[in-house]
């Protein structure tokens, strides 16, 4: 059996399988019906392994095993197979939300919660600084540092940034703005964004920016947190991003900030 390793790749990660996982589910794929010991051999898997790895994709719906001897292990329908992941996922998805929301309030997160604040009182405000890679955990950066807000977020970012910005940050946007927080943002903006900027009354000010070409944050003049990369050269899995709670220099930015703003 050749099954290119460019698809033994996409497989484990489609069906979250392991290495042996996938080459025995492609084997019986291609026959059918077989036995282990024939598997074995076709996705060159050690015998020694291939009765615990047949069974571990029995539970978890990938194949039969059939009645009688020897023992022969029947193939899935692989439609039916990706109908079985989905579900198998969702209901393990919502199976550890549910153990993260009662978390929430036991005694356990009072415990983390009372070693976080412990530690942080013994860092140096110095040491507080980080380097974030991927924008997916930018902006889930960004969202922890805007949710602790308590007085100003200033945000400035790209015209494409503004549109994932508020769609990434929207649902705390609002919170924060609810506790009075003052938020305001500065982008480029077209007319494509009109519609999202009207959308964001009541929740951010927003002014339309031309010749700035920045990325970054400031969070009561005591975080920031800056893109090191242009978004339209990088990849989003490369993007990059800096942060530091620093209120003196987070206080200058937001000086310059309030001198964009308040320019006509």
């Amino acid at each position: 059996m050749i099954v290119k390793d460019d698809l033994l790749s996409k497989l484990r990660r489609y069906f979250d399988l392991n290495l042996y996982e996938v080459k025995l589910w492609a084997a019986i794929l291609s026959r059918g019906v077989s036995t282990a010991g024939e598997l074995s051999d076709i996705a060159d898997v050690p015998r020694s392994r291939s009765y615990d790895v047949l069974e571990s994709l029995e539970k978890k719906g990938f194949v039969v095993m059939k009645l009688g001897k020897p023992i022969k292990y029947i193939a899935i329908p692989p439609n039916e197979v990706v109908h079985r992941v989905k579900k198998n996922m969702h209901l393990n998805a919502q199976e550890k939300i549910k153990r993260l929301e009662a978390v929430k309030d036991s005694e356990m997160m009072k415990e983390l919660e009372s070693l976080h604040s412990t530690g942080i009182d013994l860092v140096d405000p110095a040491d507080l600084s980080g380097c974030v890679r991927g924008r997916h955990n930018l902006y889930n950066h960004l969202d922890l540092l805007i949710k602790e807000a308590k007085h100003s977020v200033n945000l400035v970012t790209t015209g494409s940034g503004f549109a994932r910005k508020i769609e990434a940050l929207r649902p705390t946007l609002e919170r924060v703005q609810k506790r009075g927080v003052k938020v305001r943002i500065m982008a480029p903006q077209s007319k494509e964004h009109k519609k999202l900027v009207s959308s964001l009354k009541g929740i951010a000010e927003v002014k339309s920016v031309k010749d700035v070409k920045a990325r970054f944050c400031t969070v009561d003049s005591k975080d920031f947190m800056f893109m090191a990369l242009d978004d339209k050269d990088v990849h989003p899995t490369y993007d990059l991003g800096v942060w530091v709670k620093t209120p003196y220099f987070a206080t200058a930015m937001d000086t310059m900030f309030d001198n964009m703003w308040n320019q006509e």
